[in-house]
């Protein structure tokens, strides 16, 4: 028997507003709340209400459907607080009983990297949150952007999931196929559980482009492409942003319908649906995998270079996480709900300095002008945050360190207002040079037209120097004959 797993993501960030060096000791209140309300509330209505009003549609039509959710801790709030219909929404879908959460960080943070304690703190206030709104507690761990290693899975096993989802990457799976489960080569009681990134992506990324050699894709040739895979790999994992209904692929590109008709086909073919749990519980292992360095979901790589892939993005990490143990001292509310909005993974990949394709896809989803504004207004906002840390529990930073990290950022935010002044006076420079470029090319042209005929000039041949000697003398003899 064939099985679909479908997850969808819902992740959002809360936004820094533009925080200045002078703000620093003067303003603690970082988020820019109408873009966080405008942003959310937008995809909301395009996206996230409609796609889950077709998910209740399927799962009230088809018995056999099932899905996944992975929810942020930030966006849940965020949603609680904006666009409360949907939680409403999602309740419904949740009392089917066919529709699983799964567990992940809170802040959707990058803290399993080099923080073991604040990952497991961040998963644990993740799943008490997730049983407070819906009732139930996830089983099955996703971390953020779907980020894992051999290091991490002793620590999810010992935390009580029964499995883990991360990327199919190519590199790491080599000959093998993506759609079977595996166990973990360092915790081998632990089930790891891969996403199909040709599928997924066919979907998320390819469904609207009128170049691709499938366009269109239909549900019943999609479903088709999953039934022809051997019989022996028996799960689809489809891992998916929920914004790829409505947001990224529109309404009118028949997304939802596509949606809509997939088990319909699915069906047909005998292919079931199930949820994370179902295929950990249902399938077994066919043999460990070994993964020693860090893999995501994340542009071509399918690493962490999305996030750490500079010497902005370190600078910022490892500054962030050198106060994780004093911040877990403080008992401030206010604070340690500070100190998880601030590990959000985007505010690192806002500082990407990545080119072609994967540098698109940076750019196209920061609310900043270029990687080096981002760095500056999260590095301001964190010398202020250390501030207050430092206030309530004393670092072992020295005052003159902070001092000092203080100027460098100040030093960092003049030079790329500088930076940004020379950019703009580079391109009035390479505007004013095309102008004359074009001027020079229509002279040009104007000089090859047919010109009248020049009359041919006779050339003059000068006699060598020594005949003319030879002359003169010829000339004195003749005289002195006389």
């Amino acid at each position: 028997m064939k099985a679909i797993c479908f997850y969808f993501q819902i992740h959002q960030p809360f936004r820094l507003k533009r925080y200045r060096f002078f703000d620093i000791g003067n303003d603690h209140y970082y988020y820019d709340d109408f873009a966080n309300d405008d942003i959310l509330t937008r995809i909301a209505q395009r996206s996230y209400m409609p796609a889950a009003e077709t998910l209740l549609h399927l799962l009230e039509t088809y018995p056999h459907f099932r899905c996944a959710f992975s929810i942020s801790g930030v966006a849940l709030e965020q949603l609680q607080q904006y666009v409360p219909e949907f939680i409403d929404i999602m309740k419904k879908l949740i009392a089917t009983g066919r529709v699983e959460i799964l567990a992940e960080t809170y802040a959707h943070s990058l803290a399993s990297l080099n923080e073991p304690e604040e990952f497991a703190n961040q998963v644990k206030e993740h799943d008490e949150l997730i049983y407070q709104v819906f009732g139930v507690k996830p089983k099955v761990l996703r971390n953020t952007e779907l980020i894992y290693c051999d290091e991490m899975a002793p620590q999810i096993l010992a935390m009580g999931y029964k499995g883990v989802i991360t990327e199919g990457a190519k590199h790491i799976l080599g000959w093998k196929s993506p759609n079977y489960v595996y166990s973990a080569a360092s915790a081998p009681k632990l089930k790891i559980l891969l996403r199909n990134a040709k599928l997924s992506d066919d979907i998320s990324r390819r469904f609207n482009n009128t170049e691709w050699e499938e366009y269109p894709l239909t549900a019943d040739k999609y479903v088709d492409w999953i039934a022809s895979t051997p019989a022996e790999e028996q799960i689809i994992n489809l891992f998916m942003n929920l914004e790829t209904f409505g947001e990224f692929q529109t309404r009118e590109t028949g997304i939802f319908q596509f949606l809509e008709a997939i088990p319909y086909f699915a069906k047909e073919r005998g292919i079931e649906f199930w949820t994370p749990t179902d295929a950990v519980t249902k399938l077994k292992p066919v043999g460990e995998l070994s993964i020693l360095h860090s893999i995501s979901w994340a542009d071509e790589a399918r690493d962490t270079s999305a996030w750490l892939g500079n010497t902005l993005q370190n600078e910022a990490f490892n500054k962030l996480y050198s106060i994780a143990e004093r911040v877990r001292l403080c008992d401030d509310r206010r604070l340690k709900q500070d100190w998880l909005y601030l590990q959000g993974a985007d505010h690192l990949f806002y500082m990407s300095t990545k080119h072609f394709a994967d540098g698109a896809a940076h750019s196209n989803f920061s609310p900043y002008e270029t990687p080096f504004q981002a760095f500056t207004n999260y590095m301001n906002v964190l010398a202020d945050f250390i501030v207050r840390v430092e206030e309530q529990y004393p670092l072992s930073i020295e005052n003159e360190e902070l001092n000092a990290l203080l100027t460098t950022i100040r030093n960092q935010e003049r030079e790329i207002e500088t930076l940004n002044k020379e950019v703009v006076s580079m391109r009035k420079n390479i505007e004013h040079y095309n102008e004359e470029h074009a001027l020079r090319e229509k002279k040009n042209e104007a000089e090859k037209e047919p010109a009248a005929k020049k009359a041919p000039t006779k050339k003059v041949t000068k006699k060598p120097a020594a005949k003319k000697t030879t002359a003169k003398k010829a000339e004195s003899e003749a005289e002195e004959a006389k």
